[in-house]
């Protein structure tokens, strides 16, 4: 595991573009995964203009809400397409996302799952992390080995996500999700964080013990991940190896575990 704390969250954004360019220039059909929310738009805005060919990327988000219609704005689908299809210049329908709109919802994720295999995997995952410690929508509780399922949101996630809505209570309460097991399943994870309000979640997921009551703990599992944070999200790992707030870095280059 490799880290870069990084004093802002643009340098951060910056410094994770980089891992993103790097795949991309390498594999320029590399498949990557996106993660929506707060924690990667610096990582898009970082993107943006860069002048890398992404024509070529196919992609798969990591989850999406169930019972939001059509082009609903606060859907997954809608961010994907805004923030990461038109920004980097993705083929229109290069990004897949579940069908959440099927009459069977565990077919559907069934099928999700599938189409990742049949894409040859995921070479490169963007996540973020959630305040309870979630991946996607791998809540705590959820299994190691979990697979892309239909899965209830947390009532501190559903909380957390309110600001997207006119109100808490039209926040839906399912998903489909990709599982740890496939999340873990990637060549290469890639985990940006920002804010003191991670520091806390952040130090449990990458120094505690690895177990479902913080899913982002099976990060410790996998043989290739880069966490880019900012100075505040990282003030937590100081003096327990990963060295201390503010230290610069590039990932890949910086304190290791």
């Amino acid at each position: 595991m490799s880290l870069a704390v990084l004093d802002t969250p643009q340098a951060a954004g910056a410094a994770a573009a980089a891992v993103v360019q790097e795949c991309v220039q390498a594999k320029t059909d590399a498949v990557l995964g996106f993660a929506t929310g707060s924690s990667p738009l610096p990582l898009y805005d970082a993107l943006t203009g860069s002048g890398v060919d992404f024509s070529r990327i196919r992609g798969f988000a990591l989850d999406e809400y169930v019972g939001l219609g059509p082009g609903d704005s606060r859907s997954y689908a809608a961010v994907i397409e805004s923030e990461v299809v038109q920004r980097l210049g993705l083929q229109p329908g290069a990004v897949r996302l579940p069908d959440v709109a099927a009459a069977d919802l565990d077919a559907a994720a069934r099928d999700y799952e599938q189409a990742i295999r049949d894409a040859g995997g995921v070479d490169l995952q963007i996540l973020g992390i959630g305040h309870n410690g979630h991946l996607a929508f791998n809540e705590p509780g959820a299994a190691l080995d979990s697979r892309t399922r239909v899965e209830e949101l947390a009532e501190r996630t559903r909380r957390a996500n309110a600001r997207f809505f006119d109100s808490p209570d039209q926040v839906p309460m399912l998903c489909i999700t990709q599982g740890l097991g496939t999340i873990l399943e990637a060549g290469h994870l890639l985990l940006i964080a920002h804010g003191a309000d991670k520091a806390d979640i952040i130090a449990r997921a990458l120094q505690g013990p690895v177990d479902t009551d913080c899913p982002a703990s099976a990060l410790q599992l996998h043989p290739r991940v880069t966490v880019v944070l900012d100075r505040a999200a990282a003030a937590g790992l100081a003096g327990h190896g990963f060295g201390t707030p503010g230290t610069q870095g590039t990932p890949g280059t910086g304190p290791t575990s």
